[in-house]
């Protein structure tokens, strides 16, 4: 056994007590819950950890955590975030969402996988490395920003204004990483675009009777007419133009789906489903799940919903609807194509408000040195061939801060394929926990000596 894991094994108890510290304060980007003090608390670990660090503030968003260590000829930016989903539905958590509770060898805790288990591995990693070896090999910059979970939508402004910080860097570890569901790694190298929208129809300037049905239009009515409109039964994009926009993959693209090993019958099982989509299977189901723009409804809202009969007329009904991205269709063109398809079809008066900024799609080279450091860090850690993936099927800010600055990117972490980020009950494993301990420090050696 080596220093740096002879140190890991002496410190995994407060290794364990500072990530449960970190979970239990709340950081909720999208109700403005605990977002400064979570940022507070991470400046003064990555202060304690020897960096030099500091809180940017960008606009009336929440602040940047910043922070640089190490020397060395390359230069690694390492991206997380420290606000978290909201927690609801609480009643479907079995224990406090802020509790950071340990059960069965995994601790429980809102953001826990998403994302604050990787960043606190990558801390982790780092203090160990330096404890164990002197210095890093190379030099570090956290990016750590606050509002993720809700489009970042100051961080293309943090980057125009802090180019300087960030330009020349040599790649990315980026926040994201997870095991399948055959424990084996996996990998990824992108990320898909994503617009997030609401329609909102309106009717009388009241809820009515719904007697008054007979004469007067229920803006629910118009709403699914309307959402009708844009997918067919078969889960086609109907939206005019929209597939006209859509980059097909490329040869090399289709050839990287035939290395994933995609287990679709235990997906199936932890999914509780019967089939995918049209009952797609093989490489086509994997070319629709990343390489194919998604249109999904996540929530609808019109009059009555709670127990018992309320004979309502609502006066207003809205839809929630993200756009899942690839090549060629972006945040403004998809909002500009849903308009114009909408009011061909005399839905002009239904409202589209746009929620957040969206999101650009991001891809890095399969060749890259980060990419190839860490397929290498996995191979000798998991001591088997991680599953790399070209592009994650969700999406995040990695266009502005890396691609647009010309720096690949790569995520890898410490999640598992039952996470349950977003959901009640977000966990991770602790073996996974240390295992991406020793993965960030190969990683760092690897990508050091490329």
């Amino acid at each position: 056994m080596d220093k740096f894991q002879q140190y890991v094994n002496a410190n995994k108890e407060r290794f364990i007590a500072e990530l449960q510290d970190a979970c239990r304060q709340p950081s909720v980007a999208a109700q403005n819950w605990g977002m400064r003090e979570m940022a507070e608390k991470v400046l003064a670990r990555l202060q304690q950890l020897g960096a030099n660090a500091r809180l940017i503030p960008v606009g009336d968003g929440a602040p940047v955590v910043y922070g640089e260590i190490g020397e060395g000829e390359r230069t690694l930016v390492i991206y997380d975030h420290y606000d978290v989903q909201p927690p609801e539905p609480l009643e479907l958590w079995e224990s406090g969402p802020w509790d950071a509770a340990i059960r069965d060898g995994k601790l429980f805790a809102r953001g826990v996988a998403d994302n604050k288990g990787n960043l606190m591995c990558r801390i982790h990693a780092i203090e160990s490395y330096i404890a164990a070896f002197g210095a890093l090999p190379l030099k570090i910059k956290f990016v750590v920003e606050g509002e993720e979970e809700i489009g970042s939508i100051h961080l293309p402004q943090f980057v125009k204004e802090n180019r300087a910080l960030i330009e020349g860097a040599d790649g990315c570890l980026w926040e994201a990483g997870y095991k399948d569901v055959n424990d084996r790694p996996v990998i990824s190298c992108g990320v898909k675009g994503i617009v997030y929208v609401e329609l909102h129809a309106r009717g009388a300037r009241r809820d009515l009777h719904s007697a008054q049905a007979a004469i007067v239009v229920n803006p629910a009515w118009r709403l699914v007419w309307a959402l009708a409109t844009l997918k067919d039964a078969d889960d086609n994009i109907l939206i005019d133009d929209f597939n006209k926009h859509v980059r097909a993959p490329t040869a090399a693209e289709m050839d990287a789906l035939k290395t994933i090993p995609y287990d679709e019958e235990k997906v199936k099982a932890e999914l509780g489903i019967q089939a995918f989509i049209r009952n797609l299977s093989g490489i086509e189901l994997l070319k629709k799940y990343l390489y194919e723009p998604t249109c999904t409804i996540c929530g609808l809202y019109a009059g009555y919903i709670g127990e018992g009969s309320k004979t309502v007329l609502p006066n207003h009904a809205f839809a929630k609807i993200d756009f899942r991205l690839v090549p060629n269709l972006t945040p403004d063109l998809v909002v500009d194509l849903l308009k114009k398809h909408l009011a061909r079809r005399g839905f002009d008066d239904i409202e589209i408000k746009l929620t957040e900024t969206g999101e650009e799609v991001a891809r890095s080279p399969l060749d890259s040195a980060i990419v190839q450091a860490a397929i290498q860090a996995a191979r000798q850690v998991y001591r088997q061939e991680p599953i790399v993936y070209p592009t994650m099927a969700g999406s995040g800010p990695m266009y502005p801060l890396c691609q647009a600055l010309g720096i690949p990117a790569v995520s890898a972490g410490v999640g598992w394929h039952d996470s349950r980020s977003h959901a009640p009950n977000e966990n991770i494993r602790l073996a996974d926990y240390f295992e991406g301990i020793e993965f960030v420090r190969v990683l760092i050696e690897r990508f050091a000596q490329t």
